[in-house]
């Protein structure tokens, strides 16, 4: 989602190459990330050509190579993770706080996931392209398109893909959970998939090198893309994030989309704050 939360607090500045050693530092690190990347698209859609005829929309063997792509990028980064927790393996969708643009590396190297993404996002150069190739699913913010995305996530969730959406509907600073808003969950409860989904909170968590702004990671504001890349490809060292799998939750136990959204941003709130904490 494009970052539109602003804190009171100014952003901190953003790092840029001074001298011959940082910019060595963003080639050592964007050259070899835009290879795989490269090399993994390609790849990408060269399985789509064989998976598709044999296979239609399900994907058995593509998710796994964003998967790959989604680690070699985070290891070439220098950026570590850890899991906790399970994801479930069960039909339905995982939900998750956002704070940057990097969430998609991160969750997707933790899962094989398909994200549901605003529909302009397709367009975007580059990132439209990627987003398209992994199977993102498009929304639209039109209500009189609800019944079409309606179908569209039932058709998704019953073939077994697991979408990830984020219901914050922005990315912050990294320090908070916003409100999750309960539009999207409308689709959990089409009666032909609330007796048969679960959604599974996902808490993303991002600890910052040492000695480093505890908002280093987060995306919002007025914050460019660009500029926002070559912080992170210009840092000295990195830190990490956690990816915190907590129980799946059964639509079929809540009797409307408000009460799932509350229940799903209170336990993904209450573990991001004790994280945050210590």
């Amino acid at each position: 989602m494009t970052p539109t939360w602003s804190d009171a607090a100014p952003p901190p500045d953003l790092a840029r190459p001074r001298g011959l050693r940082d910019w060595l530092r963003v080639v050592r690190r964007g050259v070899p990330i835009l290879l795989v990347l490269g090399f993994g698209l390609a790849a990408l859609m060269l399985v789509r050509l064989v998976e598709w005829p044999l296979c239609g929309a399900r994907r058995p063997v593509s998710p796994h190579v964003t998967v790959w792509v989604c680690r070699a990028v985070l290891r070439l980064l220098g950026l570590r993770s850890r899991l906790h927790g399970q994801p479930m393996r069960d039909p339905g969708a995982f939900v998750a706080n956002h704070a940057s643009w990097l969430d998609i590396f991160v969750l997707n190297a933790a899962r094989d996931v398909y994200f549901v993404s605003k529909a302009e996002v397709a367009g975007w150069p580059g990132i439209g392209l990627l987003a398209r190739a992994t199977g993102t699913v498009f929304i639209s913010r039109d209500r009189r398109e609800a019944r079409a995305q309606t179908e569209l996530f039932r058709s998704r969730l019953m073939g077994r893909h697991h979408l990830l959406f984020f219901p914050e509907g922005t990315s912050t600073d990294g320090l908070r959970v916003l409100p999750f808003k309960p539009t999207l969950f409308a689709a959990c409860f089409d009666p032909e998939l609330r007796d048969e989904i679960s959604v599974q909170p996902v808490t993303l968590v991002y600890h910052p090198p040492e000695g480093v702004d505890r908002r280093f990671y987060g995306w919002w504001g007025e914050m460019g893309f660009g500029a926002h890349l070559m912080a992170m490809l210009v840092a000295k060292r990195h830190g990490s994030a956690e990816v915190i799998f907590h129980d799946a939750l059964q639509v079929a136990d809540f009797t409307d989309r408000k009460g799932l959204a509350r229940q799903l941003e209170e336990t993904v709130r209450a573990a991001h704050a004790a994280r945050v904490r210590g």
